[in-house]
């Protein structure tokens, strides 16, 4: 007995542990309406993810080439626009070309930051929606690129023309000029990323809808062709997620020998170390003059920059861990911890909310400075961080730890925003299927 095969819906994520997280989280809202999934990776990500799939959530995924070899090219930001550019879009084409179940592919979901597929998909007509795995307000900001261009702000090539803060959305916490999401690097690498965001949301700007993982009162703002499906989190049922690196889980075990809210998180995301090597050394001496306890996740190639016999001594005195990756969402659910020092990207930003932590932040680059400006100004669940040194940190720890209305303001926030369906597997279901419907990818009776 032939059994009837499933609808398929192809995902593209941005090919950063950042953007796969929130889409492998995705596809399992799909799955569990009955379709099947398939996840587009470049080959040099794909050959990363060492797991079975079908142990996690039964996301199938494929590896195109990308031309990437990571022996000889350093992986950066523009080493893969490129990859996505000149490279990636023939070899999807190919794919689907030589896909013999071409015909059941139902619809693709294209990370905006992956904009190269929405032109793939339109040569072989499958329906195509954005998928925005930040907040909407970050969204926001990037739609005024036309705004600030009209008045002024900002010059052709995206360098700010005048100093302070601004909001194009009155709603919106004002941000500093300076902290633009493409205001990253030299000048030239600030203007590379300026066009590339310009190309962005001129290939988006006839998608029919944009699904944000993001709260449906994160701001006022109504936008037409938004879907709020978050915040979608990673679902119980989700033992191991497409990781990029392997987890470190002997900091679990340590984790479970600490006092309740003692232990200091920190991380700053997965990209890169980006605060830099003096940053790096100052950080690792005021973490360990606080004498609190902490989980530091540091990649391995930085190692080198922190102080001479750190790593010996906090070892030895069981007084912190420095692991190469960690089990992130595990950490963040324990009791032990007390306060997480983060960048600020989405992400983690939503995972300490969904395990009401306290934050202090240290924005970096892109979203992350607005992602601040929530968690400090509007939710207040965190402080900002103005520098790594010694007075710095022990000032702030002791200021968040110790702040009892903190706590309460996350309980708040955690049942407006988060709530107890938010993170489970029906997260987003609900206008996923309305959206599809209204696309005639489900019929109307459908369950």
């Amino acid at each position: 007995m032939n059994m009837k095969k499933k609808p398929i819906i192809l995902l593209v994520p941005y090919p950063a542990q950042g953007h796969v997280n929130p889409m492998q989280n995705l596809a399992s809202s799909f799955i569990a309406q009955g379709f099947e999934t398939l996840m587009i990776l470049p080959q040099h990500v794909h050959k990363k993810v060492n797991v079975d799939n079908d142990k996690i959530v039964k996301c199938k995924c494929v590896g195109l080439a990308d031309g990437i070899e990571e022996e000889t090219t350093p992986l950066d930001f523009f080493a893969i626009e490129s990859s996505m550019e000149n490279i990636m879009p023939k070899h999807l084409e190919e794919f689907l070309q030589n896909n013999e179940r071409l015909g059941e592919v139902c619809l693709m979901v294209v990370d905006l930051l992956a904009s190269w597929a929405i032109q793939v998909a339109g040569k072989f007509g499958i329906a195509t929606v954005g998928f925005w795995p930040a907040m909407l307000a970050s969204y926001l900001l990037i739609e005024a690129i036309p705004q600030m261009l009209r008045t002024g702000l900002i010059s052709d090539t995206g360098l700010p023309q005048h100093e302070g803060k601004i909001t194009f959305v009155p709603t919106l916490p004002l941000v500093s000029t300076n902290d633009l999401p493409w205001l990253i690097g030299t000048n030239d690498a600030r203007k590379a990323r300026f066009k590339f965001w310009k190309r962005t949301l001129e290939r988006s700007k006839d998608l029919k809808w944009i699904l944000v993982n993001s709260f449906p009162y994160e701001t006022k703002v109504k936008h037409q062709n938004v879907l709020f499906i978050g915040p979608i989190c990673r679902p119980q049922k989700l033992t191991k997620t497409l990781s990029f690196w392997d987890e470190d889980l002997t900091c679990l075990k340590w984790l479970a020998n600490q006092k309740a809210n003692s232990v200091v998180y920190i991380s700053f995301g997965s990209w890169v170390n980006p605060i830099g090597e003096s940053n790096l050394k100052k950080l690792a001496l005021a973490l360990e003059a606080t004498m609190r306890p902490f989980i530091w996740v540091l990649r391995s190639t930085w190692h080198q920059g922190l102080p001479i016999g750190f790593l010996e001594r906090v070892f030895k005195q069981g007084k912190g861990m420095v692991v190469c990756w960690a089990p992130q969402t595990k950490i963040l659910e324990h009791d032990s911890v007390g306060c997480f020092i983060t960048h600020c990207g989405w992400n983690s930003t939503l995972e300490a909310l969904q395990f009401r932590k306290k934050m202090l932040c240290y924005p970096l680059a892109g979203d992350q400075f607005l992602n601040c400006a929530y968690i400090v100004e509007v939710w207040r669940v965190g402080l900002r961080l103005n520098g790594v040194g010694l007075k710095d940190v022990e000032e702030g720890l002791e200021k968040v730890m110790e702040d009892e209305e903190m706590s309460n303001r996350l309980d708040t926030l955690y049942e407006r925003f988060m709530g107890i369906h938010a993170c489970d597997d029906k997260s987003g279901h609900f206008v996923l299927k309305e959206m599809l419907k209204k696309a005639s990818i489900i019929h109307e009776n459908s369950s």
